[in-house]
């Protein structure tokens, strides 16, 4: 285990927490019908290829036809191979947005109350999958179609998880960070940083916890149009992250700072300004090159014009694809997932499949 050291923006050990054994990740993407929620759970879905081979074997046992044969043999063996320079001009124009943050939380109803009356978030829906026995509940600053939101996932009979030591925090802009924290005292949230501003800079900050340990980052700004704006995840190589965030997933190095005093640098990664943007926040520790994930934080899912060319673009740049493109079983919508090179899990959704499933 990597001792991690302190820092401006508060790491904490891990929790020594009971393991689910197979945790969902739970899923923000096919509202209906409940029975699709399955499907999605990466690695459980039955690979394109083998899809098209059975359908092949169908179609010569029932018809003989050689020409619906070829032609599935065709779709399976389709290559979106691109070149880099291709693949990085691709990823610059492709329409992406971050969608929502998945993790898992032991008691819903209690961490649904904390978001709504200490952080001011709404409820957007609430489904229950008794046959998959867990449930998902999606809140926010804003509908879905316009706004990163959260997803949390409850699982049946599980309490507790082990956030580890390399998820950090989520941040929320608040035009006033001292009556916010007075608000979240007075229902009986836990304060973990005081109002103030942050060291070596200007802007006033303060760090609450919600009752499953994590940390929210409260930032005063005025008025913007996505109050929940930041994810927090720790990276052992900077310079490589921000390689890997730029080329195969499209983002912009938005800012970088280091911080000697407390050893630290971080670095903003986005698909637009940080006033009017969820930015991912990715943070290096001098001398940390591994850390422990546990089993608490899941993924974020990022919109996308074509999946096929986003997991192409993700092979170019190291990016390890743990579910091939294409349709999920049963449904149209397309995905694709993948770790980046720390091990972050990241799913990308086609866009107009993501709309139509909202619907």
């Amino acid at each position: 285990m990597v001792r991690i050291i302190p820092m401006a923006s508060s790491i904490r050990p891990s929790l020594s927490v009971f393991r689910s054994s197979s945790p969902r990740l739970g899923v923000s993407l096919f509202p209906n019908p409940y029975r699709r929620l399955s499907f999605f759970h990466l690695g459980s879905a039955v690979p394109q290829s083998q899809l098209f081979s059975l359908k092949a074997s169908k179609l010569l046992r029932a018809e003989g036809n050689n020409m619906a044969i070829r032609a599935a043999g065709n779709m399976a063996q389709a290559s979106t191979a691109i070149t880099q320079e291709e693949a990085l001009e691709w990823v610059k124009k492709d329409k992406r947005r971050m969608l929502h943050v998945v993790y898992r939380v032991g008691d819903l109803d209690r961490t649904i109350k904390f978001y709504t009356e200490c952080l001011g978030m709404k409820l957007l829906r609430k489904r229950d999958i008794p046959e998959e026995r867990y449930t998902n509940a999606f809140l926010g600053y804003g509908p879905e179609d316009s706004h990163f939101v959260i997803e949390l996932t409850y699982n049946y009979g599980v309490e507790k998880y082990d956030i580890g030591t390399g998820f950090g925090h989520f941040g929320i802009a608040v035009e006033d960070v001292a009556k916010t924290v007075d608000l979240i005292k007075a229902k009986g949230g836990k304060v973990t940083r005081e109002p103030g501003p942050v060291k070596g800079g200007n802007t006033v900050i303060a760090f609450v916890e919600d009752p499953d340990g994590y940390k929210f980052e409260l930032l005063e700004r005025g008025p913007t149009p996505e109050p929940l704006c930041q994810v927090m995840l720790r990276v052992g190589d900077l310079d490589r992250s921000i390689n890997f965030y730029e080329k195969a997933f499209g983002m912009e190095l938005l800012r970088k700072r280091d911080n000697p005093e407390y050893k630290y640098t971080i670095a903003m990664m986005g698909y637009g300004p940080e006033d009017k943007n969820v930015v991912l926040e990715l943070t290096y520790n001098y001398g940390v090159t591994e850390y422990e994930k546990g089993n608490a934080y899941a993924q974020i899912a990022i919109g996308t014009d074509d999946v096929y060319k986003t997991a192409e673009a993700i092979k170019l740049h190291s990016g390890k694809i743990t579910r091939e493109p294409g349709p999920l079983p049963g449904i149209s919508t397309k995905i694709t997932a993948c770790l980046d090179p720390d091990g972050w899990k990241t799913v990308f959704v086609d866009n107009l499949d993501f709309l139509k499933e909202l619907e």
